[in-house]
């Protein structure tokens, strides 16, 4: 459940090697013989333009040819590809279909393809559209990952590195369907849209058709839960369960409890990771590109489940990640709901935040001011739990965090979250009010603003009737016809504002100097080296299942050598034979996203 970042929106800066490289003459059409004609499709190109263009297609055919599998990538690499990594480590044969793997190159090459006109970089982003496609789950979805060895490589890999990934949850039950998190299935089809609207390419249409008809198809029907979309779909069970707390290794407070307290949380209705808005923001990209009003029903029954699932008893008023989407245990359906075991039932003041932006935005989209009717309740709530003083001074992962993470139904108390152990053997997560001690992979406080959000209802509240009127004949629910999506989508995310009629989604202003440094940067290597923030053990087995009474992993990314979680090679643990290490210089596809962004930006810039 990693979120995903846009890199520019800043300006911030093997054996089977063979198998990943080179032109598949079965995917390739006549435009692209091109590549073999040096600056064939540029030559109209000019100076410092030119240079531009040529440093964009050497890095864009070396990640093709070389990096890439089969036109499919991880996140990062080693520069020799003896080591590759999405989320955790990858097989060579393997694509990340999670941000920023295979689907944030695939944007970032069609903008190349709109800056330069260069049909050899066109094709670099036909074939990953075309891995995209081989990678696409027969439902019409995407699983975080794909191997191209097959299913068999694939449940190995479940069964070893996912398998021993202690924090890593998602990644330890194989259930062989589709995901709709961290945004992998909504950009990657995102990806096939553009794909579809560049040439009208036939052999991309049928899988855009079923991954439209997947979004709709894993819509809840009915009840409470109407218009709300699970994690994963179709339905399947886990196949292995998280370890229970041992009694004997957690203390005996008040409030301690286990998470995964409703079960398999990948068929709640999700909103971790804002998975409501980004399914809406892809079919009114439909909507926009393709003309298909017949999708608008599923984007107003969507915007009314965010709405309806706001849960208020007492004064607490908000969202958890996740809501029952039917009755479960004697709590109703709608009710926030745990997720995995260290995601304990609550509501979450971040996911409160995200879904009172949408709120805005679902208003900007209909002008129905029913849609912030409940913005002032949940900003109250939001008001009344801050993380004290204290507890910012006592624990500094939160020292600059405004709110805890979760707040316990009913108490309106923080719950913060510990681990035990040294691995996913013989440790686990528990959860309790002490504020101590808690896991530095995923954060106990987080950074709301409830001025900014107070400010934005108050602006939206004051909007004239003709204002209002105007905002929602430019609306994409009121698309009369088919038009142009943002010309770039790797430079800055595209969301709701810039699907607006009339809007300009500006590009980032790059000098002339700051382009010649991308291109200096690139040298005769053909690639861009970035440092590496992460690295893992490799898989040696699974873990010991003797109890591990110490304290060296609870709050850190990694456990002991068996744990397959990332962490930062200069801050290991303090046990377990680590030692620090500096930070490995590699090829990143979010360094890469980066650069060639830099150099869209400076070759065909989107004014405002």
């Amino acid at each position: 459940m990693k979120r995903r970042t846009f890199v520019m929106s800043g300006l911030a800066p093997a054996a089977l090697a063979a198998c990943g490289g080179g032109s598949d003459a079965g995917l390739m059409g006549a435009t692209e013989t091109a590549a073999d004609v040096p600056g064939a499709g540029i030559g109209h190109l000019q100076g410092s333009v030119r240079d531009a263009v040529l440093a964009m297609r050497r890095a864009v055919q070396h990640m093709d040819e070389n990096v890439s599998f089969q036109g499919g990538y991880v996140w990062d690499y080693l520069p020799d590809l003896s080591r590759t990594w999405g989320e955790m480590e990858a097989r060579r044969s393997m694509c990340w279909i999670q941000p920023p793997g295979t689907p944030s190159v695939g944007h970032a090459l069609i903008d190349a393809w709109h800056a330069s006109g260069d049909p050899v970089i066109y094709a670099a982003a036909r074939r990953t559209a075309m891995a995209l496609v081989a990678a696409q789950h027969p439902s019409g979805g995407w699983n975080y990952i794909h191997d191209f060895a097959g299913e068999a490589s694939l449940r190995d890999w479940y069964d070893t590195i996912g398998k021993n990934g202690w924090r890593l949850e998602e990644f330890q039950h194989y259930y062989g369907n589709a995901t709709f998190d961290d945004a992998g299935t909504a950009v990657a089809s995102q990806v096939l849209l553009r794909m579809v609207l560049e040439k009208r390419e036939k052999r991309f249409e049928a899988p855009l058709n079923r991954a439209i008809q997947f979004v709709l198809d894993a819509q809840f029907k009915g009840g409470v839960a109407d218009g709300g979309w699970p994690q994963r779909f179709p339905a399947a069970n886990a196949v292995t369960q998280m370890p229970a707390p041992n009694p004997q290794q957690i203390p005996q407070t008040p409030g301690v409890r286990q998470g995964m307290e409703d079960g398999d949380y990948t068929r709640h209705v999700t909103f971790n990771d804002d998975v409501a808005g980004e399914n809406i923001k892809f079919l009114l990209m439909c909507v926009i590109g393709l003309g298909r009003v017949d999708l608008l029903p599923a984007v107003h029954r969507a915007m009314q489940c965010l709405k309806r699932l706001q849960w208020t008893e007492g004064v607490q008023s908000g969202w958890g990640l996740q809501h029952l989407a039917v009755a479960q245990d004697g709590r109703p359906a709608g009710a926030p709901a745990g997720a995995r075991s260290y995601e304990p039932r609550s509501l979450a003041t971040h996911t409160t935040q995200t879904n009172i932006q949408q709120l805005f935005n679902y208003f900007r989209l209909t002008g129905d001011h029913s849609y912030l009717e409940g913005v002032p309740r949940a900003l109250a709530w939001l008001d009344s739990v801050p993380l004290s003083a204290q507890q910012r001074a006592e624990n500094p992962l939160i020292a600059s965090r405004s709110h805890p993470t979760f707040v316990e139904l009913g108490t309106n108390k923080a719950l913060f979250v510990h681990r035990y152990g040294s691995n996913i053997h013989n440790g686990a997560y528990y959860v309790d009010y002490d504020h101590r001690n808690t896991p530095s992979h995923y954060s106990a406080g987080r950074s709301v603003n409830t001025s900014t959000l107070r400010r934005t209802y108050n602006e939206l509240m004051a909007m004239s009737s003709a204002q209002v009127a105007d905002m929602v004949a430019r609306s994409p629910l009121n698309a009369s016809a088919p038009r142009a999506l943002p010309r770039y989508f790797s430079l800055r995310e595209v969301d709701f504002p810039d699907l607006f009629a009339g809007s300009v989604m500006a590009s980032p202003t790059v000098s002339e100097a700051a382009a010649q440094s991308v291109i200096a940067d690139l040298g005769d290597k053909n690639y861009w080296l970035t440092t590496l923030s992460a690295t893992t053990n490799r898989y040696i087995g699974d873990g010991p299942s003797t109890p591990y009474a110490g304290t060296a992993y609870r709050s850190k990314h990694v456990g002991d050598r068996h744990d397959t979680s990332p962490y930062d090679p200069l801050d290991p643990p303090a046990e377990g034979d680590y030692a620090p290490q500096p930070r490995a210089l590699g090829i990143s596809t979010t360094g890469f996203v980066s650069n060639l962004g830099r150099l869209i930006a400076y070759v065909a810039p989107v004014k405002g």
